[in-house]
């Protein structure tokens, strides 16, 4: 399958849901890869990016939460909303893990989840944390895209 912007991007939906389920069951991550892939249509979707997310994450949590835990301010990370917590993980993964990927990108796609799946106005949340958190982890090219 030929690896485009839209199979990308229903990687990513589908790995934030996979990710929130991980957190909310705590089921292992070949269950719940299985099941995404028994109960959704996987055709159009990039599958080596789904994995590479979903297992990054899980295997990489605390570094991740590390990373924008300073930019929640007073918020502690229990308060987080399940799929906000889920998105900045995956975004911030992809930050730390995936320069081949645009940090624009990887905040456009966290902002849209956060439209569709996350709290009213949550996705300005999400939005604020990881340009933050782009700053911290991709400096040349966030300051490259300021000037």
């Amino acid at each position: 399958m030929k690896v485009t912007a839209a199979t990308r991007s229903r990687a990513r939906h589908f790995a934030m849901q996979a990710i929130y389920q991980w957190q909310m069951n705590g089921n292992p991550l070949h269950v719940i890869e299985a099941e995404f892939h028994t109960d959704n249509d996987m055709s159009k979707v990039d599958t080596e990016y789904f994995h590479e997310l979903f297992h990054g994450v899980a295997a990489d949590k605390s570094a991740l939460d590390a990373c924008f835990l300073p930019h929640l301010k007073t918020l502690p990370l229990e308060k987080l909303d399940p799929v906000t917590l889920a998105l900045l993980r995956q975004a911030t993964f992809e930050l730390k893990n995936r320069v081949d990927v645009p940090y624009k990108v990887v905040i456009n796609e966290a902002v849209n989840l956060a439209k569709k799946f996350g709290a009213e106005d949550s996705h300005k949340f999400v939005n604020g944390v990881l340009d933050k958190v782009a700053a911290d982890l991709r400096a040349l090219e966030f300051n490259a895209a300021r000037s």
